[in-house]
């Protein structure tokens, strides 16, 4: 299914930004660390807080790109299905809506739980630690 192809290929493109997104954090991240090292200069909590936050960045498209790999991965199999067996295919279907809700709510509980910790700043404790 050619329409199925190309949410295919805009899901690989989407992995393939989120990637090199990652790999530019982790870039920064090390040179920003080697001028504090480099420099001798003490790292203050604001800028520990920063680092903190391209750190997790990159794990929240680290977790977009799985829950993209989890519905490439359906999709896929309803390809693969649909060809074969209708009956497959209605279940396939019926597998990627599932799917699809469980990825969707998964990343909204991810994001709730990422935006509590950072909104907590009286509660010391359910903050973010930091290295």
């Amino acid at each position: 299914m050619k329409f199925l192809n190309s949410i295919n290929d805009l899901l690989d493109h989407i992995k393939n930004v989120e990637n090199d997104t990652i790999e530019l954090s982790r870039d920064s991240s090390i040179k920003i660390a080697s001028f504090i090292e480099r420099n001798k200069l003490e790292v203050d909590d604001d800028v520990a807080e920063a680092l903190q936050y391209q750190d997790i960045i990159s794990q929240q498209l680290s977790a977009t790109i799985e829950a993209i790999e989890s519905v490439q991965s359906s999709i896929n199999l309803f390809e693969h299905s649909s060809k074969n067996d209708e009956v497959i295919a209605i279940e396939s279907i019926g597998k990627l809506h599932k799917k699809l809700n469980d990825s969707l709510e998964k990343a909204k509980d991810r994001r709730k739980a990422f935006s509590g910790k950072v909104l907590a700043e009286d509660d010391v404790e359910d903050g973010i630690e930091f290295f």
